[in-house]
């Protein structure tokens, strides 16, 4: 599909009424895990169009297009807040969290497989195994506070069992910076995984973020308040991989194209007749976007949308599934590397002067590290922690179940 030869309804009102903003919630007993995390995807990939759209606002003179960006910023928030709603009020928090990181496990996955670019690939699969370590922690943290098993709310298709572990996340902020992508250059599908993914991670980063200031108990505080500690590095990371030289509109641009190829692909791959028909009428809005963000590139900018993006057919539908064999692939390879500059080294072989005095810094005393502290606990009242795999562990040192390994990956 491309989005460009669409012809949207411009007459179509951007706004809807309130009732069009209620949708009835997805049933959280029934509904497919992956379709609870599109949800997630979506509605982080509409905070950051509507955020985008305000620091593009605030730095430009011009009334008239700042008018125009808020009539686009509108129409994104009403999208926001409708996926919002279809999440159901009798989801809890930490259920919805175990979908923020089965998103975030299999979305990197997917993405990382896909990519043509060696640094984005890096940056994905390195980041990977953080996500993946922290499904675990708050798996445990789930059974210990409410019985609940977290493989079911996967759906058995994500693995719950350590990653590289979350003691070893907290990085230095100068190595969370990565080369950027040339935006001439680049493969159309690297554009579109580093936009996809720094919207992701900047919505889990929020969500915890918000969370933590509101949960009940001070394990679970300080459980979010360390993790979203990392999310916030995997955003920087992300983040950095996009090309600086992107001119405001042209960014504009990319931002409505990105949401349109997201849109597609949910409603390529949704199972729910109910949902499918939601993201086909986000779709109709998105490319409506597009083509009104196209005149405003031309109108103050003097581009043609075919400068920006020169190929603009969609690649394959981005695909929310299992991808057990791969993490397993990353980890057993890379489970020990730690971020070095602006590229990656094995912690067995060298410990970066950064990483070091930061690790020394954050977790000292290790008692205090909230994500150990939670498994430890659990160990201590179970005897072993809890995990769903699908077979040994492939990494030896995270093989075993009663004490939880804090020096993998660490000086």
């Amino acid at each position: 599909m491309n989005p460009f030869a669409e012809k949207p309804d411009k007459s179509a009102a951007l706004f809807c009424d309130w009732k069009a903003l209620w949708p009835e919630p997805y049933e959280k007993a029934e509904v497919d895990p992956y379709t609870r995390t599109r949800v997630i995807l979506m509605t982080g990939t509409e905070f950051e169009n509507v955020w985008f759209g305000h620091q593009l606002s605030r730095c430009t003179a011009d009334r008239e297009l700042c008018r125009r960006l808020a009539a686009i910023r509108r129409s994104e928030q009403q999208q926001q807040k409708l996926l919002t709603h279809l999440k159901p009020a009798d989801e809890t928090a930490l259920e919805h969290t175990i979908g923020y990181e089965q998103l975030a496990t299999d979305l990197t996955a997917h993405l990382a497989a896909r990519v043509q670019d060696a640094d984005v690939k890096a940056a994905l699969d390195f980041a990977l195994l953080e996500d993946f370590d922290h499904l675990y922690r708050y798996a445990d943290y789930l059974d210990a506070t409410a019985g609940q098993k977290a493989e079911d709310l996967v759906g058995h298709y994500t693995e719950i069992m350590p990653g590289r572990p979350t003691v070893a996340h907290h990085r230095h902020p100068y190595d969370s910076i990565r080369r950027p992508l040339n935006g001439k250059k680049a493969a159309l599908i690297d554009v579109l995984a580093a936009n996809v993914i720094t919207a992701a991670e900047q919505q889990t980063m929020n969500y915890y973020m918000n969370t933590a200031a509101l949960w009940p108990d001070e394990t679970g505080r300080r459980l979010y308040q360390e993790i979203g500690m990392v999310e916030e590095q995997h955003v920087t990371q992300y983040g950095s991989l996009l090309d600086p030289k992107t001119t405001p509109l042209a960014n504009l641009l990319w931002h409505q194209y990105v949401e349109c190829w997201l849109y597609w692909s949910c409603a390529e791959t949704e199972p729910d007749a109910r949902l499918r028909k939601i993201w086909e009428r986000l779709l109709e809005q998105e490319v409506l976007h597009l083509h009104l963000a196209a005149e405003l590139l031309e109108k103050y900018e003097g581009k043609q949308w075919r400068q920006i993006i020169p190929q603009p057919e969609f690649p394959a539908p981005l695909r929310l599934e299992s991808n057990i064999d791969y993490v397993r692939g990353v980890l057993e390879a890379t489970v020990q590397n730690t971020a070095d500059g602006e590229g990656y080294c094995d912690t067995s072989e060298k410990q970066p002067d950064t990483f070091k005095e930061y690790q020394q810094t954050v977790n000292t005393p290790l008692k205090n590290v909230m994500s150990h502290r939670v498994i430890q606990q659990y160990i201590a009242d179970h005897g072993q922690d809890y995990r769903w795999q699908t077979a040994e562990h492939p990494v030896p040192e995270l093989r075993a179940r009663a004490k939880d390994n804090t020096a993998l990956g660490r000086p």
